[in-house]
C-alpha cells in the first residue's frame, strides 16, 4: 500500500514540473525568434546611398580580414550594427568563417543577416581589364595607368624598375604580358595586373616551348615570343596564322630577311603617323627587318596564345611571301614571280598603298 502511494506522489511531482518545462521551452523559442528577428528584420544599412548616382550602399572589406576586423570595418563605414552584434550574428547563422573580402553594393535598409549572407556568397563588385592581342607595351601602360578602379603604384615607373619589381629577366617589357581579360576587385594594385599577366605569359611559353619541334630555327622561349609577336601583327584572319608562321620560319631557315612592315613601324615608335614611307624602310635600326636578317631584338607586341602556338606548329608550306588581299586575308606564294603577280593583283591597283614584298 505504501509503495502505491509513493509512486502516485512521484507522478504528481513530475506532472507538476511539466508546465515549467513548457514555459522554459516556449521562452527559449521566443528568445531564438527574437534574436533571428533582430538579425534579419532590423535595418542595418542606411536608407541613403553613400556615393552619388547609385541606389545602393557601398562598403569595402580588406583582404585577409578576421571576423573582428570585418565587424569593425563595416561599422566604421556606416553600417548600423555594433561590432559585437555583427560578430554574434555571423556565428549565429554559421557564416563566421565564410566572409570574403572585396567591394560590396548593399541594398539600402538591408538587415545584418542579409549583409552577412551577401558577403559570405562573395556577391561583390568586380572590375576587368583587357589586354588585347597585338597591343604594345606603351598602349598597355596607358590602359592600366588610366583605369579608374586601380590604385596606381607603377604610373611613371620606368621599364627597368618595373622589370625589377616583377622579377623579370628580359631586355624590356614588350610582349611579356599575356593577352586576356583580367578580373579584379576595385582598388586593387596595378602591379598585381602586371604580375598576373606576366606569370600567365611565362607559364604559356614554358608549356609550349616544351612541346616544340627541335628543328625549328628558334633558340629560346624569348625567340618564340618575338616571332609570335610578329605573327600576331601580320595575321588579319585567324585561319592564316599557321601560314604566316610558315613564311617567317621558312625565311629564317634560308637566312632570308623577314621583311615585315610591323617591325619597322615598331622601330619608329608611338609617334608613327600611320603612313609607312620608303624612307622608313631604308632607315637602318635593329627593328628594320628589310635591312637586317633574323629576328628583331625584342617582341613588337603582346602575342596571343594562338600566335605562340602557330610559331611552334606552322602549317606545312613552302611559301616565302604573302601579300594582303584587302579583306583581312593574305595570298601566299612560294616564288618571287608569283608574289609579284599577287602584289599587282591585290595592291598595285590602289596607288595610295605602299607596296612592299614580304
Amino acid at each position: 500500500m505504501s509503495r502505491k502511494i509513493q509512486s502516485r506522489n512521484l507522478f504528481v511531482r513530475n506532472k507538476s514540473k511539466s508546465p515549467r518545462m513548457r514555459t522554459y521551452f516556449i521562452g527559449l523559442i521566443a528568445l531564438i525568434g527574437l534574436i533571428y528577428a533582430s538579425i534579419f528584420l532590423l535595418p542595418a544599412v542606411p536608407n541613403e546611398p553613400n556615393f552619388p548616382g547609385a541606389p545602393t550602399y557601398k562598403i569595402q572589406i580588406k583582404p585577409q580580414s578576421s571576423l573582428a576586423s570585418i565587424s569593425d570595418q563595416v561599422y566604421a563605414q556606416g553600417i548600423r550594427s555594433y561590432p559585437f552584434f555583427f560578430q554574434f550574428s555571423a556565428r549565429a547563422i554559421f557564416v563566421a568563417t565564410k566572409l570574403k573580402p572585396g567591394t560590396y553594393l548593399l541594398p539600402t535598409g538591408a538587415s545584418v543577416g542579409k549583409i552577412l549572407l551577401q558577403i559570405a556568397r562573395g556577391d561583390r563588385v568586380r572590375e576587368s581589364l583587357a589586354i588585347i592581342p597585338g597591343m604594345t607595351i606603351w598602349q598597355l601602360r596607358g590602359v592600366i595607368d588610366s583605369h579608374p578602379a586601380l590604385i596606381h603604384q607603377t604610373k611613371g615607373m620606368n621599364s627597368k624598375a618595373l622589370l625589377q619589381t616583377l622579377n623579370l629577366n628580359y631586355p624590356g617589357l614588350e610582349g611579356v604580358f599575356l593577352p586576356d581579360t583580367y578580373i579584379f576587385d576595385p582598388d586593387d594594385l596595378d602591379i598585381n595586373i602586371y604580375r598576373r599577366a606576366s606569370s600567365a605569359m611565362q607559364k604559356t611559353l614554358n608549356q609550349e616551348w616544351g612541346r616544340r619541334d627541335p628543328n625549328l630555327p628558334l633558340k629560346s622561349p624569348y625567340d618564340l615570343l618575338i616571332l609570335a609577336s610578329i605573327i600576331e601583327k601580320e595575321t588579319g584572319k585567324s585561319e592564316d596564322r599557321g601560314k604566316v608562321a610558315a613564311v617567317f620560319l621558312n625565311r629564317l631557315q634560308k637566312g632570308m630577311p623577314l621583311q615585315t612592315d610591323p617591325t619597322v613601324i615598331y622601330g619608329i615608335g608611338p609617334g608613327f603617323d600611320g603612313n609607312l614611307r620608303k624612307a622608313d624602310l631604308r632607315r637602318d635600326n635593329p627593328y628594320n627587318t628589310y635591312m637586317n636578317k633574323g629576328l628583331p631584338p625584342t617582341p613588337i607586341a603582346m602575342p596571343s596564345r594562338e600566335s605562340i602556338y602557330a610559331a611552334l606548329h606552322p602549317l606545312k608550306s613552302n611559301a616565302l611571301y604573302f601579300v594582303a588581299k584587302g579583306d583581312g586575308s593574305s595570298h601566299f606564294s612560294s616564288t618571287l614571280s608569283e608574289h609579284e603577280n599577287a602584289v599587282d593583283r591585290y595592291q598595285r591597283k590602289s596607288p595610295s598603298k605602299v607596296n612592299q614584298q614580304k
